[in-house]
């Protein structure tokens, strides 16, 4: 007889994916308790170091993701300058571990759950009691019950197990009147990857492929042209399984792209063009990446033309910006272009409704398996919007345990409270501007009224540039807030961390994503980004007695919301030194409630 354990919670999130990570943490840190089950060894999906995709979003300027992602991106670059996969999965396990609210299970395989029947509010039929993982490291199964639950396994285990609805394939052209090529419905999805990765060297390696290996010819790589010296070369485009079940097929389909992806490295190295003579394999996956599979049903459908048509939702938590970027169903083999790639408007917004089920009382849904149509997944997908959707049911589930409510009463009764924790965190919504209390909008101030006007960001919809947004402060400058003596709840701070991430070294490719593909000989090594404030105080006065808020050195984060809770008639920001050698310092934001 196998052991058995019990765990209760607040939140049990099914999934340690980015996105998965960030419904946690951010449930975690309003105080909710939280169970994080995840059936693999590393935390990040198909961003971990079992997989290695990276983690992309919404193009254009000054559209990086914030909030948690940005947390995380700028941990990397402080304590993974050479972008060390090693390093990488223990910076995403550390997000996680240090999280007091969080019990994580990894080597943990959700397979069943408890639910119960009935008349539910909104129409509701089902409710989940608890679910059951195995995990395998400790022959032990944990019974996990949750006032919430969140699916974030991207392959929506819980739809089956619960009898969430769900929908897999493609959608008509006339079914929700999307640009499409499909002109009936079909279960054809995108397929999955087994990515590989390169390492050169300064001598000659030799390739043995195996004796399985796909027997490749120029042919196959006729719109697909492999460079190892190409910064955005990760064999993406190494794809299979979308014309079969990208759930039932794995195994076989596992070992079909094993075949392929040692066919195209001894394809790679044994053409002289590819230069790839003192170029060894350093990594090929054995776990495929996955693009596709189930979707939940929602209280909200989101299409292609929601996106396209630029649709801003009131119920916005999050937005999007990747391109539609659909891959055919015969993955490698598809004769052609392998995918489309049609831009979208960036940012677009996203609507929580779409994040909750339509039949299940309990059940939150974060990433690709959200309530969308094929196309819309064909943008959504992307793990950098998958983190912001998973951010944001984190703090849903947080109102709906604080208020003892069901998570579309959340959209009903708490949807103000959950952008305003959205914004505070330094999620971005494009189509919201953070509140900013009168009293501080009307105190004596030392520096520009941009510092209070509620935009953490420069963007084109407010009308800024990095130019003309924020304040730029002299290293030892006294920014000061005078009022009347007064409670001040929280102060909000905002520096500057290059979001279009122009100060790194390297291409574009580089600058931009957290992890690498192939490791050239003069890969550039990373460092901080050199707008971003390095060390700062943060002082209170009252009567003129002096008190010290916040004091940070070596800071690696752009934005701080911090608690006080305290009567002062002053307070005073210092920012000291900056990661680069400007002799000032940008600050974005700087308020207080």
């Amino acid at each position: 007889m196998l052991n058995r354990k019990k765990l209760s919670c607040d939140l049990c999130v099914i999934g340690g994916g980015i996105s998965g990570m960030c419904a946690a943490i951010a449930a975690a840190r309003e105080g909710s308790h939280v169970v994080l089950m995840h059936e693999r060894p590393v935390l990040g999906g198909n961003a971990s170091s079992e997989i290695r995709m990276w983690i992309c979003g919404a193009h254009g300027a000054n559209n990086r993701e914030t909030g948690i992602l940005e947390e995380i991106a700028l941990e990397n670059l402080y304590r993974n300058p050479t972008k060390s996969f090693a390093v990488w999965d223990t910076v995403l396990y550390d997000f996680v571990r240090r999280e007091p609210n969080i019990t994580l299970l990894l080597n943990c395989t959700c397979m069943e759950a408890d639910t119960e029947q009935g008349e539910f509010p909104y129409g509701r039929t089902r409710r989940i009691k608890c679910v059951t993982g195995y995990q395998m490291t400790t022959q032990c199964f944990w019974d996990v019950s949750a006032k919430y639950f969140c699916d974030s396994s991207g392959d929506s285990i819980l739809a089956p197990l619960c009898g969430a609805e769900f929908s897999i394939g493609r959608e008509g052209k006339d079914e929700y009147g999307e640009f499409t090529t499909t002109e009936t419905s079909d279960d054809m999805t995108m397929g999955m990857s087994c990515l590989i990765q390169g390492r050169e060297t300064n001598h000659p390696v030799k390739y043995t492929a195996p004796s399985w290996k796909a027997d490749l010819k120029d042919e196959n790589f006729e719109h697909r042209k492999p460079n190892l010296y190409r910064d955005s070369e990760n064999f993406w485009y190494l794809e299979l399984g979308g014309n079969r079940n990208t759930i039932d097929d794995t195994e076989v389909l596992r070992d079909e792209l094993l075949s392929l992806a040692t066919g195209t490295w001894d394809y790679v190295k044994s053409h002289p063009e590819f230069k790839a003579e003192n170029w060894d394999l350093d990594f090929l996956g054995f776990l495929p990446g996955k693009r596709e599979s189930r979707r939940m049903k929602g209280e909200y459908t989101i299409t292609q033309r929601d996106i396209s048509d630029g649709v801003v939702f009131e119920d916005e938590i999050a937005f999007g910006g990747w391109p539609l970027d659909d891959h055919f169903p015969g993955g490698f083999f598809h004769r052609g272009v392998p995918n489309t790639n049609v831009i979208t408007p960036a940012p677009y917004s996203l609507p929580y409704r779409a994040l909750y089920s339509k039949n299940v009382d309990n059940l939150f849904f974060a990433g690709r398996n959200i309530s969308m149509t094929h196309m819309a997944m064909s943008s959504i997908r992307v793990m950098a919007t998958c983190g912001l959707l998973g951010e944001a049911v984190g703090k849903a589930a947080h109102l709906a345990t604080k208020y003892d409510q069901r998570p579309h009463d959340v959209y009903l009764n708490h949807l103000n409270e959950l952008q305003t924790l959205l914004m505070d965190e330094d999620c971005f919504l494009p189509s919201k501007v953070r509140a900013v209390s009168e009293r501080c909008k009307t105190a004596r101030f030392t520096a520009s009224d941009n510092l209070r006007n509620g935009q953490d960001r420069a963007h084109a919809r407010y009308g800024t540039t990095n130019e003309t947004c924020g304040y730029r402060a002299t290293a030892g400058e006294e920014i000061r807030y005078t009022f009347p003596a007064d409670t001040v709840q929280t102060v909000h701070l905002v520096f500057s961390s290059d979001l279009n991430r122009e100060t790194l070294p390297g291409s574009h490719c580089e600058r931009t994503h957290n992890t690498r593909a192939n490791q050239q000989l003069n890969s550039p090594v990373m460092h901080m980004p050199l707008t971003l404030c390095k060390s700062f105080r943060l002082l209170g006065r009252l009567n003129g007695e002096t008190v010290e808020l916040c004091s940070v050195t070596e800071n690696r984060k752009r934005a701080y919301h911090i608690p006080v809770n305290r009567k002062l008639d002053e307070l005073i920001l210092i920012p000291e030194e900056i990661w680069g050698n400007s002799e000032t310092i940008p600050v974005i934001s700087f308020d207080f409630n």
